[in-house]
């Protein structure tokens, strides 16, 4: 990518417009946290079975559940459920003991909140491979404290897959894929540039697609065809970790990326064009992708799915009911 400026703007997907992300968004301000609105990209419909009850009064309703029921998830997968209305601080713990998470092995976790809509669950520690996991959030007839009923129950269902890592030195200018401890391949990479350093900290990817377009206009950098900072490329190869638009992908910009080239990037992981393919092979929704060495604050954790950037106790401080065990599936 050319050099931009930072800033929140849209990445249009290959027919799909993502709204509040910006292709390789290096800049911006570290405090803000991800798009709770059923609008953002890769974040699927809660699948519901409508009950008869008639509520009493408007419905309190989800937006989204993800992961979605049937899929096979990275081990840094959290369970995100968000609300169509906020839900107060003092019907939260009811809430999350009506959100109830299985597996077929005790895993240890908590709920955690991110403002009054979003509520995340995710392990102490990354998921074991192999879990079946399913989450029952049965809110049929249970107050959001504002006055709003649960008139549904929701259920998913999904599995863990293989341990998939991504750990980035931007430093080293590398990434070493491991499956399962297992080292695949070290490939070479560009990060950001110190002008528009990539976020630091384990990001689970969010989703990947073929083809990217990514424009300077979208993101606030310039429309002016003339201007040295005007881009408009359709990229092959992305793998997404952060709303605010962090990719792994190859660039037209970075052919060959590596120590050699040393070229920054606006925030995004450079690899080189057959690397960006073997990558995007490997990896799913929910494997951790780590970087480290940059100068930048590590992602909010709700800037996509990046739950495994808060410690424990962090995560728990944002949690109602506290640590517990899932039920047996």
């Amino acid at each position: 990518m050319g050099r931009r400026r930072s800033g929140i703007g849209i990445a249009l997907v290959t027919g799909v417009v993502l709204v509040g992300a910006s292709a390789c968004g290096g800049g911006g301000n570290d405090k803000a946290g991800g798009d709770d609105s059923p609008k953002a990209p890769g974040k699927p419909s809660a699948s519901a079975s409508p009950s008869p009850t008639k509520p009493l009064g408007p419905p309190m309703l989800l937006d989204t559940i993800t992961p979605q029921t049937g899929t096979t998830v990275g081990v840094a997968m959290p369970i995100s459920v968000v609300f169509s209305d906020p839900v107060a601080a003092k019907a939260r713990a009811t809430v999350e003991k009506h959100m109830k998470v299985s597996a077929s092995q005790p895993v240890a976790g908590a709920w955690h909140w991110f403002g009054d809509k979003r509520a995340d669950w995710r392990p102490k520690t990354y998921w074991p491979s192999g879990t079946r996991v399913k989450i029952d959030v049965d809110v049929k007839g249970v107050d959001n404290g504002n006055g709003r009923y649960g008139v549904h129950d929701y259920t998913h269902t999904f599995k863990i897959g293989d341990d998939v890592r991504a750990d980035v030195s931007v430093g080293g200018h590398t990434m070493k894929v491991t499956r399962n401890g297992r080292m695949l391949r070290t490939l070479s990479i560009n990060a950001g540039s110190d002008q528009f350093p990539t976020w630091n900290g384990t990001m689970a990817v969010i989703d990947k697609q073929d083809k990217v377009h990514m424009t300077s206009c979208s993101v606030g950098i310039s429309c002016d065809k003339g201007s040295p900072n005007y881009y408009d490329l359709t990229l092959p190869w992305d793998v997404h970790l952060t709303w605010s638009g962090t990719y792994v992908h190859y660039s037209t910009g970075d052919p060959s990326p590596g120590s050699g080239s040393a070229r920054g990037s606006h925030g995004c992981v450079h690899l080189s064009l057959s690397d960006a393919k073997w990558f995007y092979d490997q990896v799913k929704q929910g494997d951790p992708v780590t970087i480290t060495g940059s100068p930048r604050a590590k992602a909010p954790a709700d800037n996509g799915y990046a739950a495994f950037n808060l410690s424990w106790s962090e995560w728990l401080a944002g949690s109602a009911s506290g640590e517990g065990t899932t039920a047996t599936l």
